[in-house]
Formats: C-alpha cells, sequence, structure tokens
C-alpha cells in the first residue's frame, strides 16, 4: 500500500486524496440547526456543519435608510464576526483594531444580499431586519454556513410579524441555503473544512434558492486556473448538498403550508 505523504496538512496516496475526517468527497459534514436558540430576539438559530459552528440572529427595527424611506420597502443587512478563539489560535476583535477586514465586509455583502434575493421587500413593509452571524468555531465554511443559519433566523422573524399582524403575508418567498466546493489536487470535493480549503486550487461558494435558482456563485482559482467545465461540475456538486440543507429548513419553518393557508381559504360553511 503506498505511504500517504503530506500535501499542505492533508494526506494523498494512491492517487486519491485522502479527506481528515474519512468523507468521501461528494459528502457533506453533519450538520443541525437549532431554531430559536437566542430567545432574546425575534429570530434565531445556531447551526453546525462539523466542527463549524454559527450563532445567527434576526432583529427588526422599524423604519429603513435614508435612500429606502417613502419606498415602502423593506431593507435586510448583514453583520458578520468571529469570536477571538473560534480558530486555533486567538484572532483579536476587529473592534480592537478600529475598522474591519475586507474579508468580514465582503461576508456580510453576501449574506445581505442572498436573503433580500428571497424576501418580497413591498411585503415587509419599511422595516430594516438586522442579521448578525457570530462564529463559535470556525472549520471552513462560515459565509456559507451563515447565510443558511440565517435563513432559519430570518423565517423565524417573519412569521412572528404575522402572526403579531404586523405584515399580511410571510414576506420570506422561497428557501436558501449555500455550501462550498472545491478542486484539490485534481479532485472535486463538497463542503471544504479549513485544512481543505486553505489548500485548494480552486475555492467556490454556492448560494441557492429552494426552487434551484442561483443566487452567487463565487469561484476563484487560487493555485491554478479551471475550466468551464470545472465551473458546471462544481455548481452540480453542490446542488444536491443544498437541497439536503434546505430539508432541514423546512423542517423547521413549514413555508409551504403557510402559503397553502393563504392561497386556499377553507370553503364556507
Amino acid at each position: 500500500m503506498p505511504i500517504p505523504r503530506a500535501l499542505n496538512g492533508l494526506l494523498y496516496s494512491g492517487g486519491k486524496l485522502l479527506r481528515p475526517d474519512q468523507r468521501a468527497h461528494t459528502a457533506m459534514r453533519p450538520l443541525e440547526i437549532v431554531p430559536n436558540y437566542i430567545s432574546s430576539a425575534e429570530g434565531s438559530a445556531l447551526i453546525r456543519l462539523g466542527e463549524t459552528q454559527v450563532i445567527c440572529t434576526a432583529s427588526i427595527d422599524d423604519g429603513v435608510p435614508a435612500f429606502q424611506k417613502g419606498s415602502g420597502r423593506g431593507w435586510i443587512t448583514g453583520e458578520y464576526a468571529m469570536i477571538p478563539r473560534a480558530t486555533s489560535t486567538r484572532t483579536p476583535r476587529e473592534s480592537t483594531r478600529g475598522r474591519q477586514s475586507g474579508r468580514t465586509m465582503e461576508i456580510q455583502r453576501l449574506i445581505g444580499r442572498s436573503l433580500r434575493a428571497v424576501v418580497d421587500m413591498p411585503a415587509l413593509g419599511e422595516r430594516t431586519v438586522w442579521i448578525d452571524c457570530d462564529v463559535i468555531r470556525a472549520d471552513g465554511g462560515t459565509r456559507t454556513a451563515s447565510v443558511t443559519g440565517s435563513l432559519v433566523a430570518l423565517g423565524l422573524a417573519m412569521q412572528k410579524l404575522q402572526a403579531q399582524r404586523a405584515v399580511k403575508t410571510n414576506p420570506l418567498k422561497d428557501y436558501l441555503a449555500a455550501i462550498s466546493v472545491g478542486i484539490i489536487a485534481d479532485e472535486l470535493l463538497l463542503d471544504l473544512s479549513y485544512a481543505e480549503d486553505s489548500s485548494a486550487d480552486v475555492d467556490m461558494n454556492v448560494v441557492m434558492t429552494g426552487t434551484g435558482r442561483l443566487v452567487e456563485a463565487q469561484a476563484t482559482a487560487e493555485g491554478r486556473t479551471f475550466s468551464v467545465e470545472d465551473l458546471n461540475k462544481l455548481v452540480a456538486l453542490a446542488c444536491p448538498a443544498i437541497q439536503q440543507m434546505i430539508e432541514v429548513q423546512k423542517s423547521i419553518l413549514n413555508l409551504d403550508s403557510q402559503k397553502a393557508d393563504v392561497r386556499s381559504p377553507k370553503p364556507q360553511q
């Protein structure tokens, strides 16, 4: 049997990459979403994806940013942070540095625009939903886990608005989830851990709705260029995993039954 050799912290043996947790290349890490994790928030969820853990909360404020005032439309914005020991060594809080990193701002924008893609803004009215994603353990895929967990937090907050009769219908139109994929040593891998992500030749994040529509596909050549065929294969690899995550979201939010109640009122006796 060939002796495995180290590849930037990974093992590569017999022409095949050996994943640290022995997963198949097309396998996702164990997923768990705990709803209502923070009872003081309008909506919240803890998402665990392998060792990666993110607390997501949704807070609703009356009013919108200046550029939306008078439009009758709502707004959704995201904030993202990692606690200092989310990683193997302490990372100083960005507040002590006096500014956010470019990576943090990029992730916040991704979270906000992803969620806005599945919300009926006029139905939300002139309200702002603040999505806060706090990473308590980082082992790769924190931005995609933040998107997936935030959808649940947002959905729970929208249900609360509807229960309070603050909105006529649930502004959340569809489910939304995200997953990372990549290429390492010519192997296509699903749901990269940190060791894999830091060694990837190609790194990609895919955000998709429950109806199978792409919201975002962030693909970057880290070690080598890649073909359009590679790009299509990576998206195809992500799709079943995203649908699996959406099934977990459905078990919590059950949007389909809410839509059925709105569209199919009970007949008069």
